[in-house]
């Protein structure tokens, strides 16, 4: 009898192990940030890359990347113009904050997310578990 549950505890295991590897955050991989400088100014060429990514709107990552570098942005069609010099780490550091904050689940981990507005309060409404979590919209 005992045999019989240390097979079935190993197939258990092993079916766990393969669930585990084949993490969500692995399948959303982001870009590569296309950083150039023209004087004082920034320019990510690639920008519009992410809030498709994300699914979010791109004024409000524009809003997001702003407060955070303490700078003021705007966006020219497919590309963002900050003001000063900005480095590609310091944008990747911050598109992977904004991921963990504010697109992946807290309970699953999955990236599948929308944001719903209830009346004034946002939630982040997860497509593959259903969990709905409060989302600080910037």
């Amino acid at each position: 009898m005992s045999r019989e549950y240390d097979e079935l505890l190993t197939r258990a295991q092993a079916g766990l192990q393969k669930i585990s590897t084949k993490s969500s955050l692995n399948r959303l991989e982001l870009p590569e940030p296309q950083v150039i400088w023209v004087g004082k100014k920034t320019i990510l060429r690639n920008y519009s890359e992410f809030p498709k990514l994300f699914r979010r709107d791109p004024d409000r990552v524009l809003m997001y990347l702003a407060k955070e570098l303490a700078t003021a942005a705007s966006i020219d069609g497919e590309r963002a113009i900050f003001i000063g010099r900005k480095d590609k780490a310091s944008f990747m550091q911050l598109f992977q904050k904004y991921m963990s904050d504010n697109v992946t689940c807290p309970v699953c981990g999955s990236p599948d997310t929308r944001i719903e507005t209830v009346s004034r309060l946002h939630f982040r409404v997860c497509e593959a578990c259903g969990a709905r979590s409060s989302a600080k919209v910037n």
